[in-house]
């Protein structure tokens, strides 16, 4: 039987988008297939979606030919203060604090905002001739020992050898390869906004604990600052429904004074927050990337840089297999994938679940507990070290993109 495509990808997301680039630059013949309409492929206005991108994931996109397109419109990290507190009360003094000038690769990470980063994957995207089949869902797969049939939802019949369900969380891909999920809710909702200030951040990410969830500050270039906000979701639920002036009322005692005043940039989101693990991130010629195979609490912003290591890693795999003349959909292929990022992936599913419990409280002895630690922790240079070591994505088994080598 013939193939229309070596390599289906299901979402045309950033990582959709970044795997699709990866593996053309390999050699394959991909096809994206997204429910969304074709998305912009210039620059929109400001809306204050960004992300925390680690060293790692700079060198991903960098491998790509992606980066030289929105390096001038990003953030450099060049520090990162972590503290614990109470709304209005300020940060407790003791607090673990991250300078960039203690690992040698620069910046721990950047702040790259969505309408800059997506339309410079898209483009890139048309620039590599990848076909993108947009406004179309898979409704249907039936993988069989020489490859998967892929229904879409026009009626159009598709043959690949490998389909990637980069389809999000709730991922239809997964459920009909018969992959179940593990996970729950928190009870909690992220408020994201952006926000302008009248000091310079100087490149500085905070990470503030109090009682009802993380607040993370994240530098945007100039004086403005990406909001993420944690609160329980009944709570949030009504903060959302206020005006823009009276949110800022709620985020002020929150936020505190050091940059200045505040006023909001941008829209204002919300999205609630939940553990999601897939029990196996591979099925019958099927691999699972991103949110499709673990979405994790946002407490350490490393979403979308886990992401792009799957990306990075089922690419290198692929890539490797077909230059042996192996069929990329097979299982044992499959497999190296799996045994490369399974461990990774459940160890940041366990550390993030297990700070947001921790902190996320208001009981005085787990707080004095939080606060010793804290303080400990950035008394001792070699632990430091490796904790920021980590937060930039360089540690572990690391795919040759997220060293910024080629395929």
């Amino acid at each position: 039987m013939s193939f229309d495509t070596d390599i289906l990808i299901a979402g045309g997301g950033l990582n959709g988008t970044s795997l699709a680039l990866a593996l053309a630059s390999a050699g394959f013949d991909v096809t994206i297939v997204d429910p969304l309409p074709a998305p912009k492929r210039a620059a929109g206005d400001f809306d204050g979606r960004g992300y925390a991108l680690s060293i790692a994931s700079q060198r991903v996109l960098k491998a790509l030919g992606v980066w030289s397109a929105v390096a001038e419109m990003t953030q450099p990290i060049l520090d990162i203060k972590v503290t614990d507190g109470r709304p209005g009360e300020g940060p407790s003094p003791m607090m673990l604090a991250f300078d960039h000038a203690e690992i040698e690769e620069g910046p721990m990470g950047f702040l790259v905002e969505d309408r800059h980063l997506r339309p410079a994957l898209l483009r890139a995207v048309d620039d590599a001739g990848i076909t993108q089949l947009n406004e179309r869902r898979v409704v249907d797969q039936d993988a069989d020992a020489n490859g998967i049939s892929v229904t879409l939802d026009d009626g159009t019949l598709l043959r690949a050898h490998l389909l990637i369900g980069c389809d999000g969380k709730t991922s239809s891909v997964a459920t009909r390869a018969g992959i179940k999920r593990i996970g729950w809710q928190y009870g909690q909702t992220a408020l994201v906004c952006a926000i302008e200030h009248e000091k310079p951040h100087e490149g500085t990410a905070h990470q503030f604990f109090m009682p009802s969830g993380p607040l993370a500050i994240l530098p945007l270039t100039g004086n403005r600052a990406s909001i993420v906000w944690t609160e329980k979701s009944e709570r949030a639920a009504e903060i959302q429904m206020l005006s823009d002036a009276e949110y800022l009322d709620v985020l002020r005692p929150r936020f505190g004074d050091f940059l200045g005043d505040i006023s909001l940039a941008g829209k204002r989101f919300s999205y609630p927050l939940g553990l999601s693990l897939a029990q196996n991130f591979i099925g019958p010629r099927v691999a699972l990337v991103g949110d499709a195979a673990h979405s994790v609490h946002p407490i350490a912003g490393q979403g979308l840089n886990a992401g792009l290591k799957d990306v990075a890693a089922l690419a290198e795999v692929l890539a490797d297999a077909i230059r042996c003349g192996e069929d990329v959909g097979r299982a044992d292929v499959l497999l190296r994938y799996r045994q490369w990022r399974r461990f990774d992936t459940a160890t940041l599913a366990i550390a993030t679940d297990g700070f947001n419990r921790l902190f996320s409280n208001d009981n005085s002895l787990l707080r004095t507990i939080r606060d010793l630690g804290l303080g400990a922790a950035n008394a001792l240079p070699g632990l430091r070290r490796s904790l920021i070591r980590e937060a930039a994505g360089l540690t572990g088994d690391l795919p040759r993109l997220a060293k910024g080598q080629p395929l």
